[in-house]
């Protein structure tokens, strides 16, 4: 079974010499500005689903795949992470992940169904391994601000699913109103992220003389094995909770501007409700870690969040138009708290790096196979009621689950009973 990390030291480079505080702040830099892109090739196809839908005749089933695939692929590629990361390095694979997501959301331009639905797998594929990278990248790079880094890291991904989610519209006209290339336009963040990366990727790796293997990089020798994982019960909620709270968010980001619209609300309204509450979401994953790493019980944010959550799912079945605003407040506070409370739990249920790295393949692994259900799940059951009623009823009901997952991943304790 491939393995992650070993731990190494504090503020080291790949190549071995010591980070000063300009490096470690490039560094930080880099990959926040990494992070800004790990929800972008999702967040801004929602807005154009419509537009999609309607261009190639597509069923709301088979549409929905176009969030789905690459949910599904970000716990299908998040397995083969280990083994790129000992022929890379961290830093340079995710580097080579940015350029990767820049040319699958390049191939969205190629015209019929075959160049947007490999783009995609493109994408999903390129955001499954960053999403792993990440939590292990932060726990080693900076051990003593862990909490800090993982409220930026789950801020930039709201960021960047915001800005993904309320600009997409407005773009289309500068491009002629073609929903090809204004999803193609969002490949230049990619880019430029890879560019800030570069300072990390001009270095030449150590490699062990004995494996090869990257310095950076997995090392087999006392490493926690996937198997024992998945019978460990905090490693059991931890990943629980990533699925279930990834299955609502995708399914709200796929689905919210469609019965928007639905309800009567235009495409541009639909679109900046949506944004709208991913920058309630920003705010919220900022705080979160602080005030939960304070807040006694334990699983008092996690109750708080889902208690967000499943009030707005509740207002959205009522009422979508009549208090839109206040709906989509406390989802955004909601699904952030939770996003952000789900990844530092892979952190903090882990007493060194190299548990973190094989947490968050667990993680984020099986929790985005779960999660992928959520778009298609909800497209299906809207198409077999006809309404919006039946399946946001159906996500509150996972929220029960969400909640209870929650509750024991709060606790204060690592995986597989080892003492940081």
């Amino acid at each position: 079974m491939t393995t992650l990390l070993q731990e190494p030291t504090p503020r080291t480079r790949p190549g071995g010499g010591a980070r000063g505080r300009l490096g470690t702040a490039v560094l930080a830099v880099g990959l926040l500005t990494a992070a800004f892109n790990l929800r972008i090739g999702v967040a801004s196809v929602g807005p154009v689903l419509s537009d999609i839908q309607a261009d190639l005749g597509l069923s709301e089933i088979v549409v929905s795949l176009l969030t789905t695939i690459p949910v599904v692929a970000f716990g299908a590629f998040a397995f083969v992470t280990p083994a790129l990361s000992r022929r890379l390095g961290l830093h340079r694979l995710l580097g080579a992940t940015m350029l990767a997501l820049a040319t699958g959301i390049a191939l969205r331009l190629q015209p019929g169904l075959a160049g947007l639905f490999v783009g995609t797998v493109v994408i999903g594929a390129s955001i499954a391994i960053a999403n792993v990278i990440m939590p292990t990248a932060i726990k080693r790079d900076f051990s003593h601000h862990v909490g800090l880094m993982m409220g930026l890291y789950a801020t930039a991904l709201s960021v960047g699913a915001a800005v993904a989610a309320g600009a997409t519209v407005p773009l289309l006209s500068l491009v002629g109103g073609g929903w090809r290339p204004t999803l193609g336009l969002w490949a230049i963040p990619a880019l430029l992220a890879f560019l800030v990366l570069l300072p990390q990727l001009r270095h030449t790796p150590v490699r062990d003389p004995r494996t090869h293997d990257v310095a950076d990089a997995p090392s087999p020798a006392g490493e926690p094995t996937v198997r024992a994982l998945t019978r460990d019960p905090v490693a059991i909620a931890v990943t629980a909770l990533m699925g279930l709270q990834s299955m609502s968010f995708y399914a709200a980001l796929t689905w919210v501007p469609t019965l928007f619209q639905d309800a009567g609300m235009n495409a541009h309204s639909a679109g900046w409700m949506l944004s709208y509450s991913a920058l309630l979401g920003i705010a919220a994953s900022l705080v979160t870690p602080a005030l939960a790493r304070r807040t006694r019980p334990t699983w008092l944010p996690v109750a708080v969040a889902v208690a967000l959550t499943g009030s707005a799912f509740a207002g959205l079945a009522a009422a979508p138009l009549s208090a839109a605003y206040v709906w989509m407040t406390v989802l955004g506070l909601g699904q952030g708290a939770s996003l952000s409370l789900s990844l530092t739990y892979i952190v903090w249920r882990s007493p060194d790096a190299r548990h973190t790295g094989h947490v968050s393949m667990m993680a984020q692994g099986f929790g985005y196979l779960m999660a992928g259900l959520g778009p298609i799940g909800l497209g299906a059951l809207h198409t077999a009621t006809r309404s919006w009623s039946i399946p946001l009823m159906a996500l509150i009901g996972l929220l029960v689950l969400q909640l209870w997952a929650g509750v024991l991943a709060s606790r204060e304790r690592h995986v597989l009973g080892v003492h940081g």
